[in-house]
């Protein structure tokens, strides 16, 4: 048999993941941090509490031990993205013979305001390599064999092509490219302007102006994007714009669903709905790198306002509504 594909994470997209390893015709490891978790899901081979309905694929092993991610092809860490710094510091060890690290997760570190690649090449044994999945991608979809497309990133060009040619499946396609900065800010940038866009929904204010948002959202993501180093062909596809436009039109993305409920009216704190919308952390980061650059990113500062409670809703919206008109291309 060969070396498994590890997958570090059993939520939604971790046990999506693992299921699109496995009909790529892989072995794979799928690794939950709780051991008895791991061995309910091992026995019942569903994930009742993130993808009912959604059958485990038989080529997956469900583990909770740590030591039995050594020997791997490549693993895919599939965690949130305030958590990654920990959970690699928790696996370094097994880590160092796992193959090339795959990061799914999309945002920005809080407190550090790091990219996530940093993060791990900054706890991962020196001379790990690492890469970045990104793209257009809800878990149910990708779990049931739909027709989904994403994009893998790592500096080495060769790395990024062998691993998406190793991962893709029959419904599962990655496209590939060396732009990991770009391919990042994609995915974190989104996250944050899907919830704009779900505020738009949730106070009622209209389609044509739910699409000019996105239009606007996305012109200051590509300067963002310009000013860290990514290129604006990553940003126009599959983890830019891609990615944006699915997350921001629909209540199947968190994000979307926790602006829409910020926009009827909920605090920040009830719009979670005790479930994990990656923008909210973000927001705050991406708009601080933002600043620090001096980049006009008026939609991810209005978000990071609401979003720790420093403005609400409707004087956000009129702060942006007064802003002043300029050139589209401004």
């Amino acid at each position: 048999m060969s070396a498994p594909i590890n997958v570090v994470g059993g939520g939604a997209w971790g046990t999506a993941l693992a299921n699109a390893a496995a009909a790529a015709g892989h072995p794979v490891s799928l690794w939950l941090r709780d051991p008895e978790a791991a061995a309910r899901l091992q026995a019942a081979r569903e994930n009742p509490r993130y993808l009912p309905g959604v059958p485990l694929h038989d080529r997956i092993v469900v583990t909770g031990q740590s030591e039995q991610l050594a020997g791997a092809r490549a693993t895919l860490l599939v965690v949130p993205a305030q958590t990654v710094r920990g959970v690699l510091e928790t696996l370094r060890g097994p880590l160092a013979s796992a193959g090339p690290v795959i990061l799914c997760a999309k945002g920005i570190e809080r407190g550090s305001d790091s990219f996530l690649s940093a993060v791990a090449e900054g706890v991962l044994p020196p001379g790990t390599p690492v890469a970045v999945l990104s793209g257009p991608s809800f878990a149910a979809d990708v779990a049931r064999g739909l027709p989904t497309a994403v994009t893998l990133a790592a500096t080495d060009p060769g790395l990024a092509a062998s691993l998406s040619a190793l991962l893709s499946g029959p419904s599962f396609r990655l496209y590939h490219t060396d732009d990991v900065r770009g391919v990042e800010i994609g995915g974190a940038g989104k996250n944050v302007l899907a919830i704009a866009c779900g505020i738009v929904a949730g106070r009622g204010l209209g389609e044509s102006a739910r699409a000019a948002l996105i239009a606007r959202a996305f012109a200051e993501l590509m300067r963002f994007a310009r000013a860290f180093g990514g290129r604006p062909e990553t940003l126009m596809g599959l983890s830019g714009l891609g990615d944006l436009v699915l997350t921001a039109s629909s209540p199947q993305s968190r994000n979307f669903a926790f602006g829409q409920r910020l926009g009827a009216g909920a605090s920040p704190e009830a719009a979670s709905g005790g479930k994990l919308a990656e923008g909210a952390f973000t927001a705050a980061a991406l708009a601080g790198l933002a600043a620090a650059r001096a980049i006009d990113m008026p939609v991810a500062q209005a978000v990071a306002a609401i979003v720790t409670g420093r403005a609400g809703v409707e004087d956000v919206i009129a702060g942006l509504l007064a802003r002043p008109l300029r050139g589209e291309s401004d």
